[in-house]
């Protein structure tokens, strides 16, 4: 994961070299833990929208503020996912997402979080599909298993831009679209600006990649 990723003007998420963004899914409730200056625990939970694209999931916050304004989870990073019907409750996913790490410090100092993603606002049956089809593919295709919390500070250090080799254009264009869904689907990259592209996940490095 990556705190407070660089966003447009508009709330996107820059992109990365080679990245292509699926959907976008606004008025979801968004809860994770072990944010530093978070809220009681470092818990933070926040209203906004949700990104998935080859590489990563982005939930950028409606009601941003100095501490909080996005949250990036890259796919290959991710473990643990499930899709939650409570029946009292909104249907939900939850799961687990290893941080990101900078190659001059030491794992151990970094922990793992749980988010849990709430559709407070319509169906989710275009997302949750989509999502679970996409973090399938990437795994397979870099043939790169999820991450074990016990190994996490043994194991290598995989670049989250990997999953931008996946092949993601025929899943898009035969995804289902559930009509009580109000997830927004990219046939055509989002941005005119999509030339400005990150080619890093380390902001030293990024603020000079344009």
């Amino acid at each position: 994961m990556a705190l407070n990723p660089q966003l447009f003007a508009n709330g996107m998420p820059v992109p990365f070299v080679g990245e292509m963004f699926v959907l976008a899914r606004e008025g979801v409730e968004f809860h994770v833990d072990k944010i530093p200056n978070g809220g009681h625990d470092g818990h933070v939970k926040e209203k906004g929208t949700i990104y998935l694209s080859n590489i990563r999931m982005v939930f950028v916050s409606k009601k941003p503020d100095v501490h909080f304004t996005a949250f990036d989870m890259p796919l290959l990073y991710i473990h643990g996912e499930k899709f939650n019907q409570p029946i009292f409750h909104c249907n939900n996913i939850s799961g687990l997402v290893e941080p990101v790490v900078p190659e001059d410090q030491h794992r151990a100092l970094y922990s793992t979080h749980a988010f849990k993603i709430l559709f407070k606002e319509g169906g989710c049956g275009t997302f949750v599909p989509l999502f679970f089809n996409l973090i399938q593919s990437v795994r397979q295709y870099n043939q790169h298993q999820p991450y074990a919390s016990a190994a996490a500070d043994t194991a290598p250090r995989v670049d989250p831009l990997q999953a931008a080799q996946t092949p993601v254009d025929h899943m898009m264009n035969h995804a289902y679209v559930d009509p009580n869904d109000p997830t927004r689907i990219y046939l055509q990259q989002p941005t005119p600006e999509s030339q400005l592209r990150r080619r890093t996940y380390h902001s030293q490095a990024a603020e000079n990649s344009y």
